[in-house]
């Protein structure tokens, strides 16, 4: 029986890497995202897409059940949708900080909530691996307190549900990139962006593909024995 991946946010820049990162790893993947049409282009060997709106409990749900009638369970779920919203706090609207937090953090909680149930009876040690942000630790960055904080969220939610579900075999983590290059880079300005890299001790920004090993690695036999860590991917930058 083919080992199945959840990864949510599929069709964006880091999404993608990392479907192609499972899928050379031998998984059937199912991508989760809202565009349809990039879903559908994505269409390959080994891989289905489910549109979803991963900033609402019941089409998640309904996406979950799907995944259960089609391959009946699950062995590992990357929560990877997310996206940094830029007004400054204190004028960020109410209706912008709900919008951070339902699709950065309760959508993965959602997820989680609905994988779970999917991974009992699966064989072998169940991942979970959560992309969270250095945005959550490092406050020289750029980040805005609302994207912050719904990162921080996740992480601990990524210790809570580590420390629950060790004995069932299902291993949590966090990975926390620092600047990657994806389409999230278009949200901030071009001198902010060029200062963020500058601080890079590569002098460039973390490549998707590069954050997806990280997650391919920890959902491997080799990280089986890894779990309820804040992996944090920065080329040293914040070292004191």
């Amino acid at each position: 029986m083919d080992k199945v991946a959840v990864v949510t946010g599929a069709a964006g820049g880091m999404g993608r890497a990392i479907v192609s990162q499972l899928l050379t790893d031998g998984y059937h993947v199912v991508g989760l995202d809202v565009d349809a049409a990039s879903l559908k282009g994505m269409a390959t060997d080994g891989f289905d897409g489910i549109v979803t709106d991963l900033m609402d409990a019941a089409s998640i749900n309904d996406a979950f059940s799907e995944i259960q009638a089609r391959y009946q369970g699950v062995d590992a779920l990357v929560n990877n949708a997310g996206t940094c919203f830029m007004s400054e706090f204190p004028d960020i609207p109410a209706a912008e900080f709900e919008k951070q937090m339902a699709l950065n953090f309760s959508g993965a909680f959602h997820c989680c909530q609905a994988a779970i149930k999917l991974m009992k009876g699966r064989d072998g040690v169940r991942k979970i691996v959560n992309i969270s942000s250095n945005g959550a630790y490092n406050f020289d960055a750029f980040d805005p307190p609302h994207y912050r904080a719904s990162k921080a969220a996740l992480d601990t939610l990524t210790k809570d549900l580590a420390r629950r579900y060790a004995t069932e075999k299902i291993a949590v983590n966090s990975i926390a990139p620092a600047m990657t290059e994806t389409p999230l880079f278009d949200v901030v300005s071009k001198e902010v962006l060029a200062k963020a890299i500058s601080q890079m001790p590569h002098g460039r920004a973390m490549q998707p593909a590069e954050i997806a090993a990280w997650v391919g690695f920890l959902i491997s036999p080799a990280g089986d024995v890894s779990s309820g860590n804040v992996i944090i991917l920065n080329q040293g930058r914040d070292v004191r």
